[in-house]
């Protein structure tokens, strides 16, 4: 795996969110944590480039981002899209869901990451 140098501050920040997760985070978290998912390994708030990424799966480079309605904003929406731009150059994989599809339907986003991983081919 590729180690991106990380301000330290971005380290810090990543500490703090990891112990003040959101509702879906939380609940996405239990389902991931541990290779919980198809033995899928991800970490939760991992710094990578200049960005704190939700959930990141190194090993298949794929990172989950969980957005709540602050990202239906259009300057926002920008930033997301720029931030997904640069991590995809970096070769990562970036799945956003929205917070409500996760607190109301977590199988769906589970199966659609097992499925972007590449796992559900055996």
């Amino acid at each position: 795996m590729t180690h991106y140098p990380v301000p330290p501050v971005n380290r810090g920040n990543a500490r703090k969110m990891r112990k003040a997760m959101t509702d879906a985070e939380l609940k996405l978290w239990n389902e991931i944590r541990a290779h919980r998912l198809m033995g899928l390994s991800f970490r939760r708030q991992m710094p990578i480039a200049n960005y704190i990424v939700d959930f990141a799966c190194p090993d298949k480079k794929l990172i989950v981002e969980l957005d709540g309605s602050q990202h239906a904003d259009a300057q926002v929406a920008r930033l997301d899209t720029a931030r997904t731009a640069r991590l995809e150059a970096l070769g990562w994989t970036i799945l956003r869901f929205w917070n409500d599809d996760v607190l109301r339907d977590i199988d769906n986003v589970c199966q659609h990451i097992v499925i972007e991983a590449g796992m559900d081919r055996c």
